[in-house]
């Protein structure tokens, strides 16, 4: 991953609560697992949203910033939560609403 790339993935999460780094954008998704992440997110806040499809460099590099192999990835805070499984995770255990909020697990 080039310095720039990399420059890049630590200005875009770290400037927006959320980050949701998908196949498509917020009005089309182009996968389930994409269409399943924003449904979660959405009622907790904007949701700032990447198109990897876009971008073959930032489709490969995200998954080398993150060392995670899968899209979608999911930023809060500057922090990488993982995947929508992960986030789906959190969400059913209450605390997504926290960790958009800043607040420290319970």
């Amino acid at each position: 991953m080039t310095p720039e790339l990399k420059a890049k993935f630590d200005q875009l999460t770290q400037a927006h609560p959320i980050v949701l780094f998908m196949k498509g954008n917020a009005l089309f998704p182009q996968c389930g697992f994409s269409a399943r992440a924003l449904q979660i997110l959405q009622p907790h806040g904007q949701v700032f949203t990447v198109d990897v499809l876009a971008d073959p460099e930032v489709r490969q590099g995200i998954k080398d910033y993150t060392n995670w192999p899968t899209i979608p990835q999911i930023f809060i805070r500057g922090q990488f939560v993982g995947g929508v499984d992960i986030l789906a995770e959190i969400a059913e255990r209450g605390e997504l609403t926290d960790l958009v909020a800043g607040k420290p697990p319970a």
